[in-house]
């Protein structure tokens, strides 16, 4: 069995011990609790046992991180469209219809099973499970940019920007009808359907659970029954583009979850076998978790999203 890796330090901060040592160690605090609580972490030489104590400023901490645990999924030979890639991460432009990670029903197929052959191990484990860096997803048959970190120092900082809501996110997507206005935003917390718990729902302003989502749109072109718009992400959250429109009675063309395809384009749909929800993450901004540089990527539409705007601004 392979010995734990040891980090030690010392504390920067006076205040909780948990989220001194994330600061100190640069592990997430999630992270960090479930270290006490398995009693890897020692300050000052003593075992420590709750994240609620309190820590002094230059106290002597030790970390016990075990190593990974081992990823079921196998490495697979399949094509990517790697956009960027250095050696702690790499930006990915996914294709519709391939899933992010392994699960029921999807085995196997994955962007995981992918980047393990493609990065044949050099991958990041920060939450203690060997697997590629996965920080944010899109869904299935989304198409569009993720950025995957190779190092756990990368996984961190990527993760931290993605909590504090500084990754620059665009998404062009095709809705039915015109939305009126033609540019705004939607907000309101998004959480578990109460009638179908498989799909997500805009709660009321003052429910307890879900998470609060701000999504920014704005007409790029006016199609026949249909709209190319531009929706920029102040929030990631599940479903969230596709929840939103449909809030708003603007769904995307093609969603199967959340929206029923105007009657006058169901035959355009047909005849391109366009079988989705037109939906595209086009652009991808974000300060490099390593070398601080300022990065910002995009990834023209697919052809199928492309044929579906050309078929219907006719």
């Amino acid at each position: 069995m392979a010995s734990p890796e040891i980090i030690s330090g010392s504390l920067a901060t006076t205040g909780r011990l948990d989220k001194a040592l994330a600061e100190a160690s640069g592990l997430s605090r999630e992270r960090v609790k479930g270290l006490i609580a398995d009693g890897a972490v020692e300050l000052d030489g003593k075992v420590m046992t709750s994240g609620s104590a309190k820590a002094e400023a230059g106290a002597r901490f030790t970390i016990a991180l075990p190593p990974p645990e081992p990823l079921a999924a196998e490495p697979q030979d399949i094509p990517l469209e790697i956009v960027f890639e250095d050696a702690d991460l790499l930006v990915v432009n996914k294709p519709a219809g391939m899933v992010v990670h392994p699960a029921a029903g999807n085995p196997d197929g994955t962007l995981v099973n992918a980047l393990l052959h493609h990065c044949a191990g050099r991958l990041s484990g920060i939450n203690g499970v060997a697997r590629p860096g996965i920080v944010h997803r899109i869904d299935k048959d989304t198409s569009g940019l993720l950025v995957v970190a190779k190092s756990d120092a990368a996984h961190e900082g990527l993760a931290k920007q993605f909590a504090d809501h500084s990754i620059a996110r665009r998404y062009l997507a095709v809705c039915a009808g015109h939305p009126n206005p033609a540019s705004g935003t939607v907000a309101g917390r998004i959480g578990r359907s109460d009638k179908d718990r498989k799909k997500m729902a805009m709660l009321p302003n003052d429910a307890t659970r879900g998470k609060h989502a701000v999504t920014h749109y704005e007409t790029k072109q006016r199609l026949d029954h249909a709209a190319l718009i531009e929706c920029r992400l102040e929030t990631g959250r599940t479903h969230q583009v596709r929840v939103h429109c449909a809030s708003i009675g603007h769904p995307l063309l093609g969603d199967p979850v959340y929206g029923r395809t105007p009657k006058p384009i169901r035959a355009t749909l047909q005849q391109l076998q366009f079988a989705r929800q037109a939906l595209h993450a086009a652009s991808l901004g974000f300060i490099h978790p390593i070398s601080g540089e300022s990065l910002d990527f995009r990834a023209e539409l697919p052809p199928d999203m492309r044929e579906l705007i050309d078929e219907t601004a006719r």
